[in-house]
C-alpha cells in the first residue's frame, strides 16, 4: 500500500470517528432510572430492576454487526439456545420514547426467551436524535432480513419469526408485524395509533417522526399500525401496563384481528406502571405470557 493511500485511510477512519462522536445520545433510560422512578409509587412492593441471570443453556454473542450505514456500524446482540436443529426466532425491540435507551435493556427478558427454545436477536436502530422516522424501522426490518441471511449459521427457522418490542419498541414490532411478513407480534404497551382519543402522544413523538400531526398527518397515519392491521396480519399478543395510552388503538386492533378469525389475546398486569417488563415483580408474568404465546403461534405450527 503507497504512503498516500495509507495516510487516506487514516483520515477517512479519523473523520468517521469524529462523525460517529458527533451524534447526540440520550442516556437517561436505564433499569436504574426507572426503578428509582417507579419504586417511590409503590412502597408496599418490592421493586427491583431485574439482572441478566446468564442461563447455562444459552449462548450471548454481543454487538454483532448486522447493518454498515458508511459512517458507522449497526450492531446486536444475539441469544442462542443450545442444541441441535433448526429454531424459531424473535426480533426483540427496546424502547425508550424512540430517542434513549438501548439493546442491554432487553438482556433479561432475551435470555428467558432464548432457554426456552428461541433464537433472539436484539438490534440497536437508529433513534430520534440521529435519524427520523421510518430510519429506525428499516433498521429493524434489515435486521430481520439479516437474520434469515444468517439462518444456517444460527440455525434459524426462518418460516417461524416473531417481533416483539416493549413501549416505543413495541410500536415498532407492531408496525412491523403489519407490515413486512412475520409469524406473530408481542406489542408490549406500544402505541398503535399515534392519532386517538386514547393516544398522549406530543413531542416526543414529533421528534420521532419529523413534525406534528398537523403538519404531517400522513406520517403519523402511516407509522400507526393501526392503518396498516387486516386479514394478513399474524397472531398478536398485547401486555399492557395500568396506563391505556400506551396501547391506543389496541381495542380496534384486535377487533379486526377477531373479524378475520386470527388469534390475539391481551394481557392487563395488575396495576403495573410503564416499563414493567424491566422489574419485578411483573417480569416474571411478562416472560410467562411471551413463552405461553410464543409456544401455541409459533412451536405448535408445523
Amino acid at each position: 500500500m503507497s504512503w498516500l493511500k495509507a495516510n487516506l485511510l487514516v483520515i477517512t477512519f479519523l473523520l468517521v470517528l469524529e462523525l460517529v462522536s458527533q451524534i447526540p445520545r440520550d442516556t437517561s433510560y436505564t433499569v436504574q432510572s426507572t426503578v428509582k422512578k417507579v419504586a417511590k409509587y409503590y412502597t408496599d412492593l418490592k421493586v427491583e430492576g431485574v439482572l441478566p441471570s446468564h442461563p447455562y443453556s444459552v449462548e450471548t454473542r454481543s454487538s454483532i454487526e448486522y447493518k454498515n450505514l458508511g459512517y458507522r456500524t449497526l450492531t446486536a446482540n444475539m441469544f442462542l439456545p443450545k442444541g441441535e436443529g433448526r429454531k424459531p426466532a424473535v426480533l426483540l425491540i427496546h424502547g425508550g420514547g424512540w430517542r434513549a435507551g438501548a439493546p442491554d435493556l432487553m438482556t433479561p427478558l432475551a435470555e428467558q426467551v432464548a432457554a426456552a427454545g428461541y433464537v433472539v436477536l436484539v438490534p440497536e436502530y437508529r433513534l430520534s436524535l440521529e435519524a427520523r422516522y421510518p430510519a429506525g424501522k428499516d433498521d429493524l426490518i434489515d435486521a430481520i432480513e439479516w437474520l434469515k441471511n444468517q439462518s444456517s449459521k444460527f440455525q434459524v427457522d426462518t418460516t417461524k419469526i416473531a417481533v416483539m418490542g416493549c413501549s416505543a419498541g413495541g410500536q415498532l414490532a407492531a408496525l412491523i408485524g403489519t407490515t413486512y411478513p412475520v409469524q406473530a407480534i408481542i406489542d408490549v404497551d406500544g402505541v398503535l395509533a399515534f392519532k386517538h382519543p386514547d393516544s398522549q402522544e406530543g413531542e416526543v413523538a414529533s421528534q420521532w417522526l419529523g413534525g406534528t400531526y398537523e403538519e404531517i398527518p400522513n406520517v403519523w397515519e402511516e407509522a400507526s399500525a393501526l392503518t396498516h392491521v387486516d386479514a394478513t396480519t399474524p397472531p398478536t399478543l398485547f401486555l399492557a401496563s395500568k396506563y391505556p395510552r400506551f396501547l391506543a388503538g389496541r381495542e380496534e386492533f384486535m377487533r379486526v384481528l377477531q373479524n378475520s378469525d386470527i388469534h390475539t389475546e391481551v394481557y392487563f398486569m395488575e396495576d403495573a406502571p410503564h416499563s414493567f417488563w424491566l422489574l419485578t415483580p411483573w417480569f416474571e408474568p411478562t416472560v410467562e405470557r411471551t413463552l405461553e404465546f410464543l409456544n401455541k403461534t409459533l412451536k405448535a405450527v408445523k
